[in-house]
């Protein structure tokens, strides 16, 4: 149910745009980080029945078991409230998050777009490096990537993909940066 919404929408509010560019807005926006967001900023976590395991874990804060509630949710929306109401509270919780979406441009998927840039500059395939810390129940992982022989970006996450994501982040705009040093050096006299 909220794929189709997503998709239609996007579709139809942005015709112009390529299949491959349409499929990273969906990306952005229908994935388990996207759909917490949306379940906190609702205050859904508060509202789920959990076990004590998951109670004492945290698991009202975990990403897995917020994106599950909120597609439960549109789930029983759609079920007993049928299609034009389902996606009328679809539009109302991601509609904001489909904007944001189209304005970030290679912030859709970091990683993504780090590969690009490494393909484009013929850098290599980027390689991650993970490591984790803190118990089973609780961990956090860190990532780096190496490309070319260097060491780049810094990310930090609840999950390894999180971890990557950001630590792509911060690769990107590092090899950005280094990539074109004239742009951003005042003395060059070009802007």
């Amino acid at each position: 149910m909220l794929g189709v919404v997503v998709t239609e929408t996007l579709y139809l509010t942005h015709p112009d745009l390529s299949e491959g560019r349409l499929a990273k807005l969906r990306a952005a926006v229908v994935n388990a980080r996207a759909l917490a967001g949306v379940a906190r900023g609702i205050g859904l976590g508060e509202h789920v029945k959990l076990g004590r395991g998951e109670e004492s874990t945290g698991g009202r804060e975990k990403a897995s078991i917020l994106s599950d509630t909120v597609e439960a949710v549109i789930g029983a929306i759609h079920l007993s409230g049928g299609l034009a109401v389902a996606a009328e509270v679809v539009h109302r919780l991601f509609d904001p998050l489909m904007a944001t979406a189209a304005e970030l441009g290679a912030g859709l998927d970091w990683k993504t777009s780090l590969q690009e840039l490494a393909a484009e500059d013929d850098l290599g395939v980027p390689e991650y490096i993970i490591t984790d810390e803190g118990p089973d129940h609780a961990k956090t992982f860190t990532a780096r990537v190496r490309v070319a022989g260097g060491l780049y970006g810094n990310g930090i996450g609840r999950s390894k993909k999180e971890a990557e994501q950001a630590a792509a982040e911060t690769a990107y705009g590092e090899l950005v940066s280094r990539r074109s040093p004239t742009e951003t050096d005042p003395s060059s006299g070009e802007a």
